[in-house]
């Protein structure tokens, strides 16, 4: 949430996660499609606060592994280590072998939807592409940004926080999101609840 609170923090409106409001929410992360998490943990929001709701999904996706781990990425390294970054980079290293030192091409993708009370909802997709590198670098960010390179050389955990949200998958999701007019349907609805 603290990322995408920077990257939205000049929208003229307050972004409050189910915790703020005192919710449970509990989406179970089970649709074959970045689409269809980020739309069930949307609607459920909306139905849990009848207010307008940003979700969204995202993986890593390398080609040369069929595009796995996928939607599957939170869960590569198996279920009892779900999100533990370094266990997520030691299982991607080792399904790519010896080809983990042949920079093979990745990319992170983003689904992000924005869904209103009234049954609106708008979708963006954000693509950050790069490269595995064969070993981690970098302190910053999570998952499998250790390892993912740049075409600048970089490594996405070498990145500031304030740059990987000028740039990431996610960041250029919910720019897709403010192009498609989310955000002013979603003030324009809010002034007149």
């Amino acid at each position: 949430m603290r990322e995408i609170r920077a990257i939205l923090a000049e929208l003229p409106m307050e972004l409050v996660t189910p915790m703020d409001l005192g919710l449970r929410f509990d989406v179970r992360e089970d649709g074959e499609t970045y689409l269809a998490n980020a739309r069930k943990k949307a609607l459920e929001g909306v139905r849990l606060s009848r207010l307008t709701t940003l979700a969204d999904d995202s993986g890593l996706e390398v080609p040369l592994l069929g595009d796995k781990p996928g939607v599957q990425s939170a869960y590569f390294a198996g279920v009892e280590h779900y999100g533990d970054g370094p266990a997520l980079v030691r299982a991607l290293l080792r399904a790519l072998g010896d080809a983990a030192g042949r920079s093979p091409a990745a990319r992170f993708r983003c689904t992000a939807i924005l869904a209103l009370p009234d049954g609106r909802e708008f979708v963006g997709e954000g693509v950050l592409a790069g490269t595995i590198a064969a070993q981690p670098k970098g302190t910053h960010g999570f998952g499998f940004d250790p390892v993912f390179r740049l075409a600048d050389g970089r490594q996405l955990a070498e990145l500031s926080m304030e740059e990987k949200n000028l740039l990431s998958h996610r960041a250029r999701a919910l720019n897709a999101l403010e192009v498609h007019g989310a955000f002013d349907a979603a003030l324009s609805a809010a002034g007149n609840a």
